[in-house]
C-alpha cells in the first residue's frame, strides 16, 4: 500500500503551495495513533447535561515484531505502518530515508519507464544539467563581450556590445535539435503495451521502531502489540522491560545479561527512553540526528511541515560518581567532550538553522534508590532531566 499516494497527482508531479499543505493537514491531522471520536447523537447529547462524556477511544491496535539484532521493533504489515507513520511520525523505512516509500517510488519508476512520466531523480538530473549550461552560456557571453571590449579600446572607439549575458530570472534551455535519422516505424506490438499495473510490484519493505518509540507506544498509548520471535507470541509490558534492557548485554547474545550487567539504572535503554519520553510527552515529534551529528531531532508537527528546529544531544550525569566507575557501559557523551567537539556540532546546527541543546539526564543513585524498581518503569520516576541551550554568535543575523 503506497503512503504517499495522496500528495501525489496523476502526471506523477507533486502538488504544490496551498493544496499540498492542505493534503498535509488532513492527512496528518492526528498527532498520536490512538483517536478519539465524539458522537453527536441525541444520547450522548442528554448524558453529557449529566457530566458524562460521550468520547469513544479508537486504538488501532498495531502489531510489530521484536529483533534483538538489530535492536528494533519491525512493524510489517503496511497498513499499521501506515497508521504509526501518519499519526505521529513513529518509526523509519528499511529502504527509504524516513516515510516507508519504497514501493511508492518503485512504482513511480516503472511508470516514467513506460513513458508517463519523469522520475524525481529524473527531474533532478534535468534541473542540474540546466543549471551547468546556463552558467556555460553565461561565461561564453562574458567572455565574448569582453573580447568586444577590448577590440574597441584597441581601435579607439565607443564600445557598443551586442552580446546579451543571460540571467537566471530570464535564461531558458534551448531546444534540443532533433536527430535527423530516420526513426524505425512503431510495431503493432509496441502500439499495444498494456497499462502498468500497480499490483506487480511487491511490497518489499518493512518499518522499523526503535525500542525507545515501541516502548512508548506499547505502554503510554498500548496501541502497539509486540510479537516474541522465539514463541510468536505476544509479550507482556513486563517482559518487553526487561527484554530491552537485557539487548544492551553481552554482544551478540542478547538474551543473557549476567549479573554484572543487570539491575543498572545506567543502562543505555533506561537513559535514552528517559529523554525520549520527556520530549514526547511535550508534544514535541522525535526524530533521529544523526545526520546532523546529534542524538535527536525535534519536530514541532513533523518533517512533512516543517524542518526541525531543536537538536538534541543526550548527555548522562552519574549521581553518585562511584556508579560510573563500576559501570559496564560505555555511555555516549558520559565523558567530557572537549571544546572542539562541542564548537563543532554547534557550527553544523547554526548553518541549518537549528538550536543546539544539551540535554542532561540525571541517573540515580545506586545507594539511594532501590534497585528492585528497575523490575518496572516506575524507576523513570528517578531520572531527571535538565537543559542547557547553546547559541552561536552570528553577526550578520543577530544585528537586530
Amino acid at each position: 500500500m503506497p503512503l504517499i499516494g495522496p500528495t501525489q497527482n496523476r502526471q506523477g508531479g507533486t502538488k504544490k503551495g496551498g493544496a499540498r499543505r492542505a493534503d498535509n493537514n488532513r492527512i496528518y491531522a492526528h498527532p498520536l495513533p490512538v483517536t478519539f471520536e465524539k458522537s453527536q447523537s441525541w444520547a450522548n447529547h442528554i448524558l453529557g447535561l449529566f457530566g458524562v462524556s460521550g468520547t469513544r477511544v479508537l486504538n488501532p491496535h498495531c502489531t510489530g515484531i521484536y529483533d534483538p539484532d538489530t535492536r528494533s521493533v519491525w512493524v510489517v504489515d503496511s497498513k499499521d505502518a501506515m497508521i504509526l507513520w501518519r499519526r505521529g511520525f513513529f518509526g523509519k523505512g528499511d529502504l527509504s530515508r524516513s516515510e516507508p516509500s519504497w514501493r511508492t517510488r518503485q512504482i513511480s519508476a516503472k511508470r516514467a519507464a513506460a513513458g508517463k512520466f519523469m522520475t524525481a531523480e529524473e527531474i533532478r538530473e534535468k534541473r542540474r544539467a540546466e543549471r551547468k549550461q546556463f552558467k556555460l552560456d553565461r561565461a561564453a557571453a562574458i567572455a565574448q563581450a569582453a573580447a568586444e571590449a577590448e577590440a574597441a579600446f584597441a581601435e579607439g572607439r565607443e564600445a557598443k556590445s551586442s552580446v546579451i549575458i543571460p540571467s537566471g530570472a530570464t535564461w531558458k534551455p534551448q531546444q534540443s535539435v532533433p536527430d535527423e535519422s530516420p526513426s524505425p516505424s512503431p510495431t503493432p506490438d509496441a502500439e499495444q503495451t498494456p497499462e502498468f499495473d500497480e499490483d506487480s510490484v511487491p511490497d518489499l519493505e518493512h518499518m522499523q521502531l526503535t525500542l525507545q518509540e515501541a516502548f512508548f507506544l506499547a505502554w503510554n498509548l498500548d496501541c502497539l502489540t509486540i510479537i516474541d520471535p522465539t514463541t510468536s507470541g505476544p509479550m507482556t509490558l513486563k517482559h518487553i522491560w526487561t527484554a530491552f534492557q537485557q539487548v544492551h548485554g553481552i554482544p551478540h547474545i542478547p538474551s543473557v545479561m549476567p549479573e554484572i550487567y543487570a539491575n543498572r539504572f545506567d543502562n543505555p535503554f533506561l537513559v535514552n527512553y528517559a529523554a525520549y519520553h520527556y520530549y514526547r510527552s511535550l508534544g514535541w515529534v522525535i526524530k533521529g540526528g544523526i545526520k546532523f551529528c546529534v542524538d535527536l531531532l525535534l519536530y514541532k508537527r513533523g518533517p512533512v511541515f516543517h524542518h526541525a528546529e531543536f537538536a538534541i544531544v543526550v548527555i548522562p550525569v552519574y549521581e553518585d560518581p562511584a556508579d560510573q566507575e563500576t559501570s559496564p557501559f560505555e555511555l555516549a557523551n558520559s565523558q567530557p567532550f572537549s571544546w572542539t567537539w562541542l564548537s563543532t556540532v554547534n557550527r553544523v546546527n547554526s548553518q541549518v538553522q537549528k538550536t543546539l541543546i544539551l540535554t542532561y539526564v540525571t541517573i540515580p543513585a545506586r545507594s539511594r534508590v532501590s534497585q528492585e524498581l528497575l523490575s518496572s518503569p516506575a524507576c523513570l520516576a528517578h531520572y531527571t532531566v535538565r537543559e542547557v541551550v547553546l547559541r552561536r554568535f552570528i553577526p550578520a543575523r543577530m544585528r537586530d
